[in-house]
């Protein structure tokens, strides 16, 4: 009986398992997005900032530069421009350079 016993769990233990081939499976992420954030200071005139933000953010209007300078100014940050890291890392860059106060880059 032991023996018919002890068969019938190796013979469980033996039977083949099919799992899943992890190499074959892909899984497509994307890209993080990044903040480009410009901070309030004591030294930047809102005509700077404004211009700074028109100079180097593509496709910023002088009215969103504008609500966007205010934003710095009265809540202390604003979110000038979200995109892929490369990008961000560039814009971020031009705006320290043109003398803007920055925070570090975020991924959104």
């Amino acid at each position: 009986m032991v023996t018919r016993l002890a068969a019938s769990v190796y013979g469980m233990a033996t039977a083949p398992t099919v799992t899943p081939d992890k190499a074959s499976q892909v899984t497509r992420k994307p890209y993080p997005n990044y903040k480009v954030i410009v901070l309030n200071d004591d030294f930047n005139t809102f005509e700077h900032v404004a211009e700074c933000l028109m100079k180097y953010i593509p496709g910023m209007s002088g009215d969103r530069a504008w609500d966007l300078t205010n934003q710095v100014h009265y809540e202390g940050q604003a979110i000038v421009w979200i995109g892929p890291q490369e990008a961000a890392e560039l814009y971020h860059q031009q705006l320290r350079r043109a003398g803007l106060t920055m925070a570090p880059l975020e991924s959104a």
